[in-house]
């Protein structure tokens, strides 16, 4: 299979949202995506600074796959990167999209000069955890994602 790894531009937004959606679904989540194309647009390209960084795999028949990836600061180690999500189209699964995704992730985070790459994996998803895993990344068992939503913030107790 021949494909790039390249960085995304405005262009391959609704691409990159299709993705997240395809995610969503597989997650068993289907309605839980509300971002729009215009607002990866506005957040990622538009005039105030970067919210994301987006990597796209693209092949002969168009994009293939994303890693989407944002800067955090660890008071334990400083400049981090998290990654938000890694998403190869599941017809593309198992054709080194993956691996060649994480790879750009970790050089960019390298040449930043992180400290430290996170991101969240469900519990459930034994053969994302097994790839992790198989690149060395190490799944932390005994924490537990915290969120508020906008509700909670809205509604947060002052």
């Amino acid at each position: 299979m021949t494909y790039t790894i390249r960085p995304a531009v405005i262009r391959d937004m609704p691409a990159v949202h299709a993705l997240i959606v395809e995610l969503a679904v597989f997650e068993r989540e289907p309605d839980a995506v509300t971002l729009t194309v215009e607002q990866l647009i506005e957040d990622g390209f538009g005039a105030s600074a970067p919210r994301f960084h987006c990597f796209v795999a693209e092949d002969a028949e168009g994009i293939a796959g994303m890693a989407l990836i944002y800067p955090r600061y660890s008071t334990w180690k400083g400049k981090s990167l998290h990654l938000e999500d890694l998403i190869v189209k599941e017809s593309k699964r198992g054709t080194g999209l993956g691996s060649a995704l994480l790879s750009a992730v970790v050089a960019y985070g390298a040449a930043e000069g992180v400290a430290r790459i996170s991101w969240e994996v469900l519990s459930w998803n034994q053969s994302a955890i097994d790839f992790y895993e198989s690149k060395g990344a190490k799944v932390l068992r005994d924490w537990h994602v915290v969120q508020l939503s906008a509700e909670g913030i809205q509604h947060f107790p002052h």
